[in-house]
């Protein structure tokens, strides 16, 4: 197959009238349309305005996509506590299933191909199935949960790190190593001592699995854990052995000196959530100073209840926008570094280390943009459409590993209404999620 439009290969490449050629799982070649098309004649040929590569969503939470709208202009732990972990707590297998499944369907539809996906405590295997049968790529984990967590979620100790090594067994590398694994405390105010070094110790044991977790969000997610161990969050988190090449930190919002030197010695990846920590309130996280130390930053959406979309090119917008107000600088995160967060950066923290780029002998994770839109004429530059123009609904074709997703706008994968529906039918009852959960939330 060959895919033909204006292709935008990487930050620093764009190629118009530029094709890419597809075989099986992955690009035979990138370059100009007319070479390409002399050169595999007998491919077929499938025209759209952009192409690019599937974007990466490096913290999400498709199983909260029911809770859309329930926790608005909340703070963080009355968020968490009143709202999304009652709901979580409530959902049946099914439910989580449906719950799933309408996230990644917001996901492909808006053209992210790669997530970096943080489950629930409960039905964490209903989410995989989904994202196998879905096609989508992803890096996924249960919820660690073993202290100051509602009845329902917290779980005890032992039994959540053997439930997580038999996902690990099961699902890491599955669906033609689509799906992996990344072991998921939820944050160091729901996880034990024991918890956190537990799911190091789960990590080191298979290789390729990451570890996933929720870093220094919120000023009172910081005073609680350090009343409780005497460190700061990122310090605290060093010490039981959760920084490294392999962990993901959401958020990392507030953060010193010497935590942030800590996550650029230790080669500690950041994923920046801007929509859900300008909602929340939690405030900017320093990202311009972490890119001029090295760290890895990659661009999330976070959660449904949090953000109110999936949408991954408005996060672009939304990141470079808000750290040029809180620089007062013009010039600070470019269109070229936020789509780099976004791709190829968001990869690298996942784990995939052919994604993020559309390159020779690199896996076909590509999606089609339409640019015949009032706000998207004219294109001057390229980058600059997508990072500061583009919307979700833009998308109108999505490839992961040479499977096409979708086409022409629609949903080739599953019966995109039949998730809509099922969700809509779905009672959030939160008054009763709150009783049966008995709240228990840090002080």
């Amino acid at each position: 197959m060959i895919l033909s439009g204006t292709v935008v290969a990487d930050a620093e490449t764009v190629v118009r009238n530029g094709a890419v050629v597809v075989d099986g799982s992955t690009i035979a070649a990138v370059g100009d349309r007319s070479d390409l098309r002399s050169r595999y004649p007998d491919h077929e040929e499938r025209s759209y305005d952009l192409l690019a590569p599937g974007l990466v969503g490096g913290h999400v939470h498709s199983v909260q996509s029911l809770g859309r709208g329930i926790a608005d202009d909340t703070e963080l732990l009355d968020w968490l506590f009143d709202y999304v972990l009652p709901m979580e707590s409530s959902l049946s297998p099914d439910e989580m299933e449906v719950a799933a499944r309408l996230g990644y369907l917001e996901c492909i539809e808006h053209g992210t191909t790669t997530v970096i996906d943080h489950l629930s405590v409960n039905h964490a295997d209903r989410a995989f199935e989904a994202a196998g049968d879905m096609g989508i790529r992803g890096v996924l984990g249960k919820v660690l949960m073993d202290q100051n967590a509602p009845e329902g979620l917290r779980e005890d100790t032992d039994a959540a790190l053997a439930e997580t090594e038999a996902l690990v067994r099961e699902y890491h590398g599955a669906f033609d190593d689509r799906i992996r694994y990344a072991v998921t405390p939820r944050f160091a105010v729901s996880c034990t001592e024991d918890c956190l070094r537990g799911a190091r110790e789960i990590a080191d044991r298979y290789e390729g699995v990451r570890i996933h977790t929720h870093a220094s969000e919120n000023r009172g997610e910081i005073e609680t854990v350090e009343a409780d161990t005497g460190m700061r969050n990122i310090r605290w988190l060093d010490e039981v052995g959760l920084t490294g090449e392999d962990v993901v930190l959401a958020h990392c919002v507030w953060t010193d000196d010497e935590e942030r030197e800590l996550l650029a010695e230790t080669g500690t990846h950041v994923t920046y959530c801007p929509s859900s920590n300008m909602k929340l309130a939690s405030g900017i996280a320093p990202i311009s100073d972490y890119l001029d130390r090295g760290i890895n930053v990659a661009l999330g959406n976070d959660g449904a209840p949090c953000n109110n979309t999936l949408d991954p090119l408005t996060e672009m917008r939304q990141a470079t926008l808000l750290q040029k107000v809180d620089s007062l600088d013009p010039t600070a995160t470019p269109a070229e570094t936020v789509f780099e967060m976004a791709t190829s950066n968001g990869a690298q923290a996942a784990g995939f280390d052919r994604v993020g780029k559309l390159r020779e002998g690199w896996n076909a994770d590509i999606v089609g943009i339409r640019t015949d839109l009032t706000r998207a004429t004219p294109i001057h530059d390229v980058l600059s459409h997508l990072v500061f123009a583009a919307h979700g609904e833009d998308v109108v074709f999505s490839m992961v590993d040479g499977e096409v997703l979708m086409d022409d706008g629609e949903v080739l994968v599953v019966e995109a209404d039949t998730i809509r529906r099922r969700a809509n039918e779905i009672d959030l009852d939160l008054d009763a999620a709150r009783e049966h959960a008995q709240k228990v939330k840090p002080s």
